[in-house]
């Protein structure tokens, strides 16, 4: 894979050109570039693969509901449906997409559609009887149709932005210069005891410009699994886990499960994969040859969402995002743009 990504360099550099003539058409009004009145927050990443965009869209989703009615938009990745559709009590998640649902079964009280057109999507939402006070774009930052009014970009703290290159080669899907658009900058995944001159390194590495702010969230996992039942994670040391992902990095969860001692034995699927009934049996297969007497399928929260009711003894691992210094100041940042934008003044 690695020799294979050497060779497609070429490539790299011909989409690097076509990505930024894109974006500087954009940026000089040759494309039209929509704005709307309600407030809109994307969150998104110049880079293919998991940077914890959803833990982000949640913590937002926290900090505001209590004073504003929420809308998240989604393109719905790899859902079986077209066009615009909003969540209801129908919805599954392939017609929805999983991380879509999962906002949906988490906070009902947000209205949550999908669109992989954000123009049509927004105008849609903003035409409800009673439409919603900010909008939270998931995974837009390359969605130039429509222009953002507070824009956070992700980068991983094993993968930030400025090491990477051009897709086919690296996992960039635009030139690094496409973070100038951003207005605060989250290193995610970090290390929870990342120390300061180390926080101080990378910031020198991103280079912020005077209208950027730079952050550091690191996740967390929750103490307690959920699914067919709630166990503690401190009652399953003398148990046998079979771990099931499909997401784009499951590092972080197999070196946490090993940090505290867990013995599990991982069965790992590419992102957003829609399990076939063959490999729901495979699981199940693998399950049982399990020798211990206590012993339970583990996954994650997007996973769960995909298989829950087709496989026995399943539980789910949830995330948050975790700001580890200058929590205050990024809430700040929102609370002051979403009161100053026109549709909530």
């Amino acid at each position: 894979m690695e020799f294979l990504r050497k060779i497609a360099f070429p490539f790299s550099i011909l989409y690097g050109l076509i990505t930024s003539l894109r974006n500087y058409l954009y940026d000089v009004a040759l494309l039209k570039s929509t704005e709307f009145k309600t407030p809109t927050i994307v969150v998104g990443n110049l880079s293919v693969g998991g940077t914890g965009k959803t833990p982000q869209i949640e913590y937002l989703i926290d900090f505001l509901k209590s004073d504003y009615k929420i809308a998240v938009l989604s393109r719905g990745y790899k859902r079986k449906s077209k066009g615009f559709l909003m969540a209801d009590s129908t919805v599954s998640a392939e017609i929805l997409g999983d991380e879509p649902f999962q906002i949906h079964l988490k906070y009902p009280e947000v209205i949550v559609c999908v669109d992989a057109d954000r123009t049509n999507g927004i105008t849609k939402l903003e035409q409800l009887e009673n439409p919603p006070k900010i909008i939270l774009l998931d995974d837009a930052f390359q969605h130039r149709k429509v222009r953002g009014g507070c824009n956070i970009l992700l980068t991983t703290f094993s993968n930030l932005y400025v090491n990477d290159t051009m897709l086919p080669t690296g996992d960039l899907r635009e030139n690094a210069s496409g973070a100038n658009r951003a207005q605060a900058i989250i290193v995610t995944k970090c290390p929870a005891d990342i120390s300061e001159t180390a926080q101080l390194d990378i910031i020198k590495k991103l280079q912020p410009k005077a209208h950027q702010q730079v952050f550091f969230t690191a996740i967390t996992y929750d103490t307690q699994l959920k699914g067919e039942s709630t166990i503690d994670l401190s009652d399953l040391s003398d148990s046998e886990i079979l771990l099931v992902t499909g997401i784009a990095n499951p590092n972080p969860l197999t070196d946490y499960l090993k940090s505290i001692n867990l013995n599990f034995k991982h069965l790992k699927y590419a992102d957003h994969h829609h399990f076939s009934l063959n490999e729901l049996e495979e699981i199940n297969s693998a399950f049982e040859s399990l020798s211990a007497t206590n012993k339970i399928i583990l996954t994650t929260e997007k996973d769960y969402v995909r298989i829950f009711g087709k496989l026995k003894n399943l539980h789910y691992i949830s995330i948050k995002t975790t700001f580890i210094t200058h929590k205050n100041e990024f809430n700040n940042l929102i609370k002051n743009y979403v009161e100053q934008s026109s549709g909530n003044s």
